[in-house]
């Protein structure tokens, strides 16, 4: 619980293609709203892709509590970038709890198992010490914030980050 409450107050939701820059909603995260064709953000999702070792060598380690995976769910009409908790790694595959309400996916529901299609990971993160580890997407939003929306998220989060 105490991992799912963190992660829900610190951790952004993503969605591409959308008209306006950030949907705010009541006791959920707050919905940054990106481009599919933003560099970026590709280059930060291709980034999490290849590292994606770092993240599976943390999910072993008992003393990190936080660790989740960002995954894509697509419909016909939108794409959704959602961070899933209790993440396994078995056999080669994901799973893992869906951490926020979906805002345009309706297939799915926060609490739901999810079995991940690895070609969907958009993102990885752990918190060691207080430090933020991955990110990679975090990082992207966050650098595009104003300073005193940056000073509010680094002091909500509680989260350091390189």
């Amino acid at each position: 619980m105490k991992t799912k409450i963190l992660i829900a107050s610190i951790i952004f939701c993503l969605i591409s293609c959308k008209k306006s820059d950030k949907v705010e909603r009541e006791n959920q995260p707050d919905i940054y709203n990106v481009e599919g064709n933003d560099k970026e953000m590709t280059e930060a999702i291709k980034k999490a892709n290849q590292s994606l070792a770092d993240f599976n060598t943390a999910l072993t380690n008992p003393k990190i509590e936080v660790k989740s995976l960002k995954v894509k769910f697509k419909n016909q009409q939108n794409t959704e970038h959602i961070w899933l908790s209790n993440v396994e790694f078995k056999e080669g595959k994901y799973t893992g709890v869906l951490d926020n309400e979906p805002e345009y996916i309706t297939d799915y529901k926060i609490g739901d198992t999810i079995n991940v299609d690895n070609k969907n990971i958009s993102d990885w993160m752990y918190i060691e010490n207080g430090k933020l580890f991955g990110g990679y997407t975090i990082k992207v939003l966050r650098n595009r914030m104003s300073e005193s929306e940056r000073k509010q998220f680094d002091a909500e989060s509680g989260m350091q980050i390189d």
